[in-house]
């Protein structure tokens, strides 16, 4: 086997997968990555709550669902300050903001105050994403946007894988220092989007920036929520994400409950939970190039349903060991659909108005936060985890059929896709995404 020769076509993949990015996205990964290696408190707040507070599966999902709430309420105001005041200023609020509360969290023990902080935590911690997405579509050439969209998750599951096997293992002997350990990574984030980030909001009357020029004194988006709300082939985006959402929510607050009630503890969760970090971690990259020039809409109908049925099996799961097989397929399913989506939403959203659009985006996740702890605790309590799986297997299905619908219309629909705006080159890339997403 000639070595060098392997070695050399390795270091040209990598050299494809990373190159050609500006300096201006590696620290805004830098940012992501930091930010998630402290993510400890939203998954392992469920557990947290039950095994060490006491409270009921039904009450771990109305604080989770509470949690929720707060995203739903930030997702939209969020877009519309990403586009009005810009992207650096919204994610220094909200980065400061989620550490004060995320730290307040681990001191307060009366369960309304505990429901209320958990709101506040999730409307700091959702009201960044919005910005973080719409600085990588400023500044990044369209396109690069799937494999830099892939880097960014991957920045987040790297961090994630970290932050789940070593949090398992410190909440053995202090939840408080998960929650402290949380806050200090989110200010430390807040200092690298201080000192490297500049603002890349697109400047009043340009079509895009790419890191070129700053937007100082940029006028508002033209785009209103009104305008996203009726773009009708986005909202089906949209809702589709919502279901999928929803059945990946169930990893953060049904999981840890159902394997609580076998008995297994916050260490086999933590190890069998981070398997999905580390797999998204060595494969993210790989399948990144493998989907690239796919179409979009048959690889969000493969994952819809590996997502669907990877959690159905945690049905006939007894053991941490089958819990991890269940984690492997949901998570290929979660690594296609992620850089899929959200290049599809940029394609859909003008370049003045990807705040807003982002933020309808975000909401969907903000609502599968909202809605599927607190239907996860209720089935587990009423009926058990079984049923909960099952339900999941089904929605898995029914978002599968659904992108398989939205395919076909967008093969038989000649008629132009209606542009958001009176943009020319909102509607160029209107036609662009159908022509990509029918190949």
């Amino acid at each position: 086997m000639d070595r060098g020769g392997v070695f050399d076509r390795a270091g040209q993949a990598v050299r494809e997968s990373v190159g050609g990015l500006p300096r201006q996205f590696w620290w805004l990964w830098t940012s992501t990555l930091v930010n998630r290696l402290g993510a400890f408190v939203a998954t392992f707040l469920a557990l947290y709550l039950t095994a060490e507070r006491g409270f009921s599966a039904s009450y771990a999902g109305l604080v989770g669902a509470l949690y929720g709430l707060g995203g739903v309420v930030s997702s939209i105001g969020a877009g519309v300050l990403t586009d009005r005041l810009g992207r650096r200023p919204t994610m220094l609020t909200a980065q400061v903001a989620t550490a004060l509360s995320v730290a307040s969290l681990s001191l307060v023990t009366h369960p309304v105050a505990i429901a209320a902080v958990a709101f506040a935590v999730g409307m700091a911690s959702n009201a960044s994403r919005p910005a973080v997405q719409a600085m990588i579509a400023d500044i990044v050439r369209p396109e690069d946007r799937v494999r830099a969209f892939s880097l960014n998750y991957w920045a987040i599951n790297l961090g994630f894988a970290v932050s789940s096997a070593s949090a398992g293992f410190i909440a053995r002997y202090s939840y408080h220092l998960l929650f402290f350990g949380e806050a200090v990574m989110l200010l430390a984030t807040a200092v690298v989007v201080f000192l490297r980030l500049p603002e890349s909001r697109p400047a009043a009357g340009s079509d895009d920036t790419f890191g070129t020029a700053p937007a100082t004194g940029a006028s508002p988006a033209a785009v209103s929520l009104w305008t996203v709300l009726r773009d009708k082939r986005f909202m089906v985006v949209v809702g589709l994400n919502l279901l999928l959402a929803s059945v990946i929510q169930q990893a953060f607050v049904s999981l840890p409950v159902a394997m609580g009630e076998q008995g297994l503890g916050s260490a086999d969760f933590g190890t069998v939970i981070a398997v999905n970090g580390v797999l998204i971690v060595l494969l993210q990259i790989p399948l990144s190039r493998f989907i690239e020039h796919r179409s979009p809409a048959a690889l969000l109908i493969v994952s819809a349903l590996l997502t669907g049925y990877g959690f159905g099996m945690n049905a006939f799961a007894a053991s941490a060991a089958f819990y991890t097989v269940a984690v492997v397929v949901w998570t290929l399913g979660e690594m296609i659909n992620a850089p899929t989506q959200m290049s599809l939403v940029v394609r859909l959203s003008p370049t003045h108005g990807r705040g807003r659009y982002q933020g309808v985006y975000s909401l969907s996740w903000a609502l599968a936060s909202l809605g599927a702890p607190l239907a996860g605790g209720t089935v587990i309590d009423h009926f058990g985890a079984a049923a909960l799986w099952a339900a999941c297997a089904t929605v898995g299905t029914l978002a599968a059929a659904g992108y398989a619908l939205l395919l076909r219309t967008m093969r038989t629909d000649d008629d132009p896709l209606p542009a958001p705006s009176a943009s020319r080159d909102a509607a160029e890339d209107k036609r662009e995404e159908r022509a990509e997403m029918t190949g």
